[in-house]
């Protein structure tokens, strides 16, 4: 199968630590990312989607930076080539905006369809922090 990247990146007005705690907790990502997440015993989060579980390792993690999701087949857990999702945020020095950069490599959705959704999940994520 085919995997496609998607880049996005979407300004949100709140401090880099506010937005942090969404991105990087189980019950931050529950507020606007998946139906459910949930931390296994080996610490790799599972997210419930529209009655579906996938499973991830946290790949990388920066505090207040970056957090990189790697999904994975639990009854291979090291089969190579996976999909991921990562979160940067970044902050414009000049006009000191912060911006949310979301990196989704998949094989699921095409550009349009993969836009439409983080438009709608980013849209929630502001809804939820007020920014």
């Amino acid at each position: 199968m085919v995997k496609n990247k998607f880049i996005a990146d979407y300004q949100i007005n709140a401090s880099r630590k506010m937005i942090f705690s969404y991105l990087s907790t189980a019950s931050g990502l529950e507020d606007w990312f998946a139906d459910e997440v949930k931390i296994d015993e080996d610490k790799n989060f599972i997210f419930h989607f529209d009655n579906e579980e996938h499973h991830a390792r946290v790949a990388s993690i920066r505090l207040n930076s970056h957090v990189k999701y790697d999904f994975f087949d639990p009854a291979d857990p090291d089969k190579a080539d996976h999909s991921y999702v990562e979160f940067k945020l970044e902050e414009n020095e000049l006009t000191q905006t912060m911006f949310l950069k979301v990196i989704d490599y998949t094989d699921d959705y095409d550009e349009e369809e993969s836009q439409a959704i983080w438009d709608g999940l980013i849209g929630k994520l502001k809804e939820t922090i007020g920014g």
